[in-house]
């Protein structure tokens, strides 16, 4: 099983959720997953594609606000370990259930943490604090390290493939975070027998994202529409 791997570095907000969007429309295109991992330019923090904006606005001191074109609940980004996975519709993790999908990617990540030495598990069951905010407790199949949500994700599947964005909180006492993206990529050598190759984002997904994010994600009449 061939993966592509793209180090996207940091972007910003409507960016980021451009990209992975664009990644998506892209999976007939690229026929192959894709695993990227991105961060930010300045903190901000993104939103379920269903939750309302003034609840929101609220519930979080972060600016940028940004609407995901997956589902969950209120994302920080500000010195976060995000990534995203993308699957063509003819994949193996395209036809799994949601909940089944959900803990394999966290399976993944506990596997990554543990050839580094970090043992974590998974929630046997939700546990809900406040709700809409995705580290505000955990829902089941979340990754714990001493009883605390270190990892969640998000998912949504259309007819062209599946996109899973992810975050990590890490905590001080982790490895570097170049060193947790070597052992991901490691973990799946062993999990999923991968093969990576690199992938560069070529000029036509950076100009679709640049222009997806121009017409939708940095738009408040778009980020506001609920």
């Amino acid at each position: 099983m061939i993966f592509l791997i793209l180090n996207s570095g940091k972007g910003d907000a409507a960016f980021n959720m451009a990209l992975d969007e664009t990644l998506l429309a892209s999976m007939p295109r690229l026929a192959r997953p894709v695993l990227r991992f991105y961060g930010w330019t300045e903190p901000a923090a993104t939103f379920g594609y269903f939750q309302k904006f003034a609840d929101v606005e609220r519930t979080t001191h972060l600016r940028l606000l940004v609407r995901r074109p997956t589902g969950g609940g209120i994302v920080p980004h500000d010195a976060d370990w995000t990534y995203s996975l993308v699957f063509p519709s003819g994949h193996e993790w395209y036809q799994l259930k949601a909940e089944q999908s959900y803990r394999r990617v966290h399976e993944w990540i506990q596997a990554a943490f543990r050839n580094l030495g970090v043992v974590t598990k998974l929630a046997p069951a939700a546990r809900k604090t406040q709700p809409g905010q995705c580290f505000e407790g955990h829902e089941k199949s979340d990754l714990l390290w001493h009883a605390r949500k270190i990892a969640g994700a998000a998912q949504r599947r259309n007819k062209l493939g599946l996109l899973i964005q992810g975050s990590v909180q890490p905590s001080p006492l982790f490895p570097a975070r170049s060193v947790w993206q070597e052992a991901m990529i490691e973990a799946a050598k062993a999990l999923y027998r991968a093969d990576w190759d690199e992938f560069p984002a070529d000029h036509p997904l950076l100009a679709a994202a640049a222009e997806l994010a121009r017409r939708k994600y940095s738009l408040d009449e778009y980020n506001r529409k609920r």
